[in-house]
């Protein structure tokens, strides 16, 4: 079996180090904004390039909080895309805002900055460009547009810490910037966990005290707020694991090239599209192949963990059933769902591994022209 990701190869490379740590939590008695969290929010806004970091509970708090922190709810209109985790537009829904999607680049999976302009109307308030599988969105285009028409810029870069484009990390480059410590992420907590990034004092101060209950004040209540406390656990296990993320990152991307080289002679198979000047992450390494739903049961059957992201998009989504976009709304969108497919990615992969994934999946290909 070769899994879509293993986490525990990563934790044979640096356990002691983070037991050390936890083992220091635990009997510091500090569990809750701590030394820890400080740091790692004075170590993450230095490492991505702004003023202000704010650890929280998870990305999807950050992308409401970026929301709620810019005023943005009921009757306003946030423009972005439905090829992506339900999170971000699950957040625009949260604060009673609706969710407008636009298509995306079919090489690049991104929200298309050509396709937004049209999109936008008197009650738009902000763009949400997703980072996704670790690619940067075309930030210079989606910048432009929202200076000429006055709209906040909140980068979805959840799956993308790291990831550079035109030399600036992302997360750096709009309003504000949303991460996610899930797992599974590039940089992963050992549980749930968030950051929200900005250069604005303002926003950075109406966040702090969002996440802890609308107070800047120990029970001084200014308004509704959540409890999105970053626990002192994960802050010292993301402290550990944030020194190795740029050789983590660059393992990714070594191992995403020699997936390209393996797959160089088969036609079938479309490999990712990275923009010039930028430095893709590879959170996922997705490949488009004909007839994937057959091809993704052959390969589960024979022992590679491929995964399917993000088979029905959101404008598809009983939740959005009310915007009214139906089948064909969003062509590049749709058709990606349906021949997408992620295969194993993580920064302790061998090469042997992946020649195993590569020569199963021309096979499985073949194969399944025999099906068609």
């Amino acid at each position: 079996m070769i899994p879509i990701l293993d986490s525990k190869r990563q934790y044979a490379t640096i356990g002691a180090e983070i037991e050390k740590e936890v083992i220091e939590v635990l009997r510091s008695g500090q569990y809750i904004l701590g030394k820890h969290n400080k740091a790692l929010e004075e170590e993450l806004s230095k490492f991505i390039g702004v003023d202000h970091a704010v650890a929280l509970n998870s990305g999807t708090d950050a992308l409401h909080l970026a929301l709620r922190a810019l005023d943005i709810g009921k009757g306003d209109e946030v423009i972005s895309t439905a090829f992506t985790f339900v999170a971000t537009a699950e957040a625009i829904g949260i604060v009673g805002a609706k969710p407008v999607f636009v298509d995306i680049n079919k090489d690049t999976f991104n929200i298309d900055p050509a396709k937004i302009e049209a999109a936008i109307t008197p009650k738009t308030k902000a763009i949400i460009p997703v980072h996704l599988y670790g690619q940067p969105a075309d930030m210079d285009a989606i910048m432009d547009i929202a200076r000429r028409h006055n709209l906040y810029v909140i980068e979805d870069a959840c799956q993308a810490i790291g990831a550079l484009y035109k030399g600036k990390m992302v997360g750096s480059i709009g309003d504000i910037g949303c991460f996610s410590f899930y797992p599974t992420k590039n940089l992963g907590a050992m549980g749930d966990g968030g950051l929200l990034t900005t250069n604005s004092e303002n926003i950075k101060n109406r966040v702090l005290a969002l996440r802890n209950h609308g107070g800047a004040i120990r029970y001084h209540h200014d308004e509704i707020g959540v409890n999105s406390r970053l626990d002192e656990v994960q802050a010292a296990i993301l402290r550990v694991k944030l020194k190795h993320i740029n050789e983590w990152n660059k393992k990714r991307r070594e191992n995403a090239y020699r997936y390209n080289e393996l797959f160089a002679k088969c036609s079938d198979i479309i490999t990712p599209t990275e923009l010039d000047d930028t430095y893709c992450v590879y959170h996922q390494y997705t490949v488009k192949i004909p007839n994937r739903d057959n091809i993704h049961k052959m390969l589960q059957e024979r022992g590679i963990g491929a995964m399917l992201y993000y088979p029905i998009p959101l404008h598809m989504q009983k939740v959005h059933e009310y915007l009214g976009m139906g089948k064909g709304s969003l062509p590049n969108t749709e058709k990606n769902t349906e021949v997408v497919i992620s295969l194993p990615m993580f920064p302790e992969l061998t090469a042997e591994e992946q020649r195993t994934v590569a020569d199963t999946l021309i096979q499985c290909i073949e194969e399944s022209k025999a099906l068609v």
